[in-house]
C-alpha cells in the first residue's frame, strides 16, 4: 500500500544511536551504532560519553538507513524521535537531529514516548496491536507494565521498579561474577549450563502484602551477591553456571508471574513482551508456557527489536502520523523523565512552522 506513511526514527536514549525507517507496520531499514565498548571500561554506561558518540553516529547512521531503505529524504511523511524517557544530554542529540531535519525538510515531527515505542515495535513483526494489550517492558533502566489500550494515546501503568530494574540486576551480578559488561547475555549464556533450582534466592515483592504488579531487584541482588561472597570467604569455587540459572530464575519466575495475573485480573488476553532483557532466552520460553497454560496469547517481537533501536520509535511514528496525531512543535524538549501516560508530545496545535520562520527571518535581517 503506497498510502501508508513512511517514517524515519531516531532513537538516543541511552548508548546505542538507533535510526529506523517503517513504512506502515513494515521495517524497511534498521540502522544502529552502539557505543558499548566505549563503556565497557566503566563498566556501565557514561553518560558524557554516549552523547559525545550519538553526535559522531548520528548523519552517518540517518544515511546509511535511507540507504538501507532504498528511500530518499524527500519521501518521508514524517520524522519521530524518542523524547523521553533517557539520558538528557544523549537524548537532547537524538531530538535536536530530529528538529534539523524535520525542518529542513519541511516535514512534521514527532516526539514520541521510548516505553510506548517498546511496545509500537512488536507491529513490525507481529501486525497490528490488538486494543488493549498488556506489555511487559524489561531493560536496563525499567520493568514496568504497562496496559495500552491506543498506543498513540492511551498507556496506563499497572506496575513498576521500586528500585533496582531487571536489567540493572544483571549487569550487577555479572559483575560480581567478573562476566563483564553488559550482563544480560553472558548471565543468559552461562544459565542454559547451569541448575536453576540450584539455589533457592528470594522472588521479590511477591508476598501477600506487596503491590501486585510493582517489581524490585535489590534483595534479590543483595541475596545473590552475599551468597557468591560467602562462598569465596570459604575458600570455596563460586559455581558460575548454577548462580547464573538460579539468578536468572528468580528474575523471569517473578516477572512472568505479575504479566500473567495483570493479564488475569485485567481481562486482557493478549500479552507483549519488550525492552532489552526480553531478548533473554529464558524469560521467553518461561512466558510462553504460563501464557499458553493461562490461555494468553503472547507476542515477543525478535531479540534484535527489543533492545533499543530506531525501528520502535519509527513504528510508533508511522502510528501517529496513520492516526492524525498533532505533531510536536519545535520546542519541544527532551524530558529525561517523560512519564509513560504520554505515549507522544503533542505541539500547540495550528501550523507549528510559523513562528520559526519569523524567528529565522528575523535574524536573517536584523
Amino acid at each position: 500500500m503506497a498510502d501508508e506513511p513512511l517514517v524515519l526514527g531516531i532513537e538516543t536514549s541511552c548508548d546505542e544511536t538507533g535510526v529506523g525507517i517503517v513504512r506502515g507496520t513494515t521495517l524497511l531499514a534498521d540502522a544502529v551504532a552502539s557505543s558499548v565498548d566505549e563503556h565497557a571500561r566503566f563498566g556501565g554506561v557514561v553518560p558524557e560519553v554516549a552523547s559525545r558518540a550519538h553526535l559522531e553516529a548520528m548523519v552517518p547512521t540517518i544515511q546509511r538507513a535511507l540507504k538501507d531503505a532504498g528511500v530518499t529524504a524527500k519521501d518521508l511523511d514524517g520524522i519521530s524521535v524518542t523524547a523521553g524517557p533517557g539520558l538528557a544530554g544523549a537524548l537532547l542529540v537524538g531530538v535536536s537531529a530530529a528538529k534539523a531535519y524535520a525542518y529542513a525538510l519541511d516535514k512534521p515531527l514527532y516526539g514520541v514516548n521510548h516505553l510506548a515505542s517498546h511496545i509500537c515495535v512488536d507491529q513490525l513483526e507481529h501486525g497490528t496491536l490488538p486494543e488493549p494489550t498488556m506489555a511487559l517492558l524489561v531493560s536496563g533502566g525499567h520493568s514496568s507494565l504497562l496496559l495500552s489500550t491506543d498506543i498513540t494515546s492511551d498507556v496506563r501503568p499497572l506496575g513498576a521498579t521500586i528500585d533496582d530494574a531487571a536489567g540493572e540486576a544483571f549487569d550487577k551480578i555479572a559483575r560480581v561474577l567478573n562476566l563483564g559488561f553488559p550482563g544480560g547475555p553472558v548471565i543468559d549464556r552461562y544459565a542454559k549450563e547451569g541448575d536453576p533450582n540450584a539455589i533457592a534466592f528470594p522472588r521479590g515483592l511477591t508476598g501477600p502484602r506487596d503491590p501486585a504488579y510493582d517489581f524490585s531487584f535489590s534483595g534479590l541482588k543483595t541475596a545473590v551477591a552475599r551468597w557468591i561472597e560467602a562462598k569465596r570467604a570459604a575458600g570455596e569455587d563460586v559455581p558460575v553456571r548454577d548462580v547464573s540459572a538460579s539468578f536468572q530464575e528468580a528474575v523471569v519466575d517473578v516477572l512472568t508471574r505479575k504479566a500473567v495475573k495483570a493479564c488475569k485480573d485485567q481481562g486482557v488476553d493478549h500479552l507483549m513482551i519488550g525492552g532489552g532483557v526480553a531478548a533473554n532466552s529464558r524469560l521467553r520460553a518461561l512466558a510462553e508456557e504460563r501464557c499458553e497454560r493461562a490461555g494468553i496469547v503472547l507476542r515477543v517481537p525478535r531479540p534484535k527489536l527489543c533492545t533499543d533501536n530506531g525501528a520502535m520509535v519509527a513504528a510508533l511514528g508511522a502510528e501517529m502520523v496513520a492516526r492524525n496525531r498533532t505533531p510536536s512543535s519545535w520546542d519541544l524538549p527532551a524530558d529525561s523523565s517523560l512519564p509513560v501516560t504520554e505515549p507522544h508530545v503533542p505541539g500547540h496545535g495550528g501550523h507549528h512552522h510559523d513562528h520559526v520562520h519569523e524567528v529565522s527571518k528575523e535574524n536573517l535581517y536584523s
